[in-house]
């Protein structure tokens, strides 16, 4: 799970790059002379994109030594693995002498982390200054309890802060409880055996992208064309799709949910579309039948060479090129559902940074976290460094761009006792999509009734 969150915020690395005030203030007496004509429209626009990026004005504080300690379920210190983090580094590194502090990074196990930081945040007595928390326990649990800072206020230099996160994603009542530096997304989609694609003879993956025909029923084609027994012994010994189930990538490709904040959404037409979708590729047994493992068996399958799809997401690449060095691995995105006009990727278990209430100095803290972050970044856009890295077909390069800019996020694993499993087990059995609904709607609404008090 440290391996995941860390791919989910690709190493909190990654900054947009925007033009410093500092840059315009300091342009010395030579390079004006060999750029002498400025006009007012250009002087004007460089006033806008200032005033654009909504940095706080320079704060003079004392923390007094204080040391301020960032909690997460990995070490979050920056490391200087990049231009972008030497900047941060150093920034850290003035602000720590001017503002006399100290930070700490904290760092706990995955598996003990929530009831640990929840416990702390209920006796008032909090495990850090800055802790990370899992979106499904927090909104709306933790922050009804009024045990975190709203942050929205302090949070709006762009250059600084992903402010979809604060404003769109981890909001409640109309208030942002959550924050992060980081400006990628989680990268989700099918990685795709280019080898065993040309052995196949097979029409590329890319290019139905290219074509804008890589759909759900495009999907299903490529996955019957490639369920073939290559040594005709009788037995199906190439598989096109390595996932039994692709129930949340099936909503998420078709721009829908099971919930929506309060209330269950399972008769939205989008959803029934996406359930049926599922129930298709289940009861036609079209993905390479389960031998009985856990949820890490379709990548095992994958592995091995012979299965042409895989639907997973962009932390999991490198364990496959390191396992599958003889293959060409491609990616393209989730196929469009009927409901959809763009390619989405999905998050079910969403995360960022919050304050807890008993902390006394959230707008320094945050002044500080702004500071740290504000730099002018060398990369042209979020996750350029990992995707440059991962991927060395510029197709994928700019596949994963495309879905990471419409990243979904799903609330179903909020509610506890809402039945998520079982319920896809039905589907997977081959009970019908209507009476699955019926069946589960009252129990997904009961269920969210409870976490919304009501």
């Amino acid at each position: 799970m440290k391996k995941y969150s860390v791919a989910l915020l690709l190493a909190m690395a990654v900054g947009l790059a925007a033009c410093s005030s500092d840059q315009a203030d300091t342009k010395d007496d030579d390079e004006a002379a060999k750029d002498p004509v400025t006009t007012d429209s250009e002087e004007t626009d460089d006033a806008e994109e200032e005033d654009h990026v909504n940095r706080t004005p320079d704060m003079d504080f004392d923390l007094g030594g204080k040391t301020i300690k960032v909690v997460s379920w990995w070490d979050m210190e920056i490391e200087d693995s990049s231009p972008d983090n030497i900047a941060r580094i150093e920034n850290l590194e003035e602000l720590k002498e001017k503002h006399n502090f100290e930070i700490e990074y904290v760092a706990i196990d995955y598996g003990e982390y929530q009831q640990r930081v929840t416990a702390s945040l209920l006796a008032g007595e909090p495990i850090g200054d800055i802790v990370r928390l899992g979106k499904t326990y927090t909104v709306p649990t933790i922050v009804e309890q009024d045990l975190l800072w709203p942050i929205d206020e302090y949070t709006k230099n762009e250059n600084a802060f992903n402010q979809a996160v604060t404003n769109d994603l981890y909001t409640y009542d109309g208030r942002g409880y959550g924050f992060t530096e980081d400006k990628s997304n989680l990268v989700q989609g099918i990685f795709y055996n280019r080898t065993l694609m040309n052995e196949l003879g097979m029409k590329s993956l890319q290019e139905y992208v290219d074509e804008d025909t890589w759909d759900w029923d495009t999907f299903i084609a490529t996955i019957k064309e490639a369920n073939v027994d290559r040594n005709n012994d009788g037995n199906i010994d190439t598989w096109g799709l390595a996932n039994q189930s692709v129930l949340e990538r099936a909503l998420a490709s078709n721009n829908t949910s099971l919930t929506v904040d309060d209330q269950q959404n399972l008769e939205d037409p989008a959803t029934v579309e996406a359930l049926e979708f599922l129930s298709k590729i289940a009861t036609e047994e079209l993905a390479r039948p389960t031998e009985g493992g856990d949820w890490t068996e379709p990548g095992q399958f994958f592995r091995e060479g012979n299965v042409l799809m895989y639907g997973g997401a962009l932390w999991e690449l490198g364990g496959f090129q390191d396992d599958m060095p003889e293959y060409d691995l491609g990616f393209v995105p989730f196929p469009k559902g009927p409901s959809a006009t763009d390619y989405y990727s999905y998050e079910g278990l969403f995360q960022a940074l919050t304050i807890p209430k008993s902390v006394d100095n959230p707008e320094q803290l945050l002044y500080i976290w702004e500071k740290i972050n504000d730099i002018d970044s060398i990369y042209d856009y979020p996750g350029q460094q990992s995707y440059e890295t991962l991927f060395t077909d510029e197709a994928d390069i700019e596949n994963a761009k495309m879905v990471a800019e419409n990243m979904l996020v799903l609330d179903h694993f909020t509610f506890e006792n809402l039945e998520y499993y079982e319920f896809e087990a039905e589907i997977l059995d081959g009970t019908s999509v209507s009476t699955v609904i019926e069946m589960y709607k009252s129990n997904f609404q009961a269920a969210i009734d409870e976490v919304y008090k009501k």
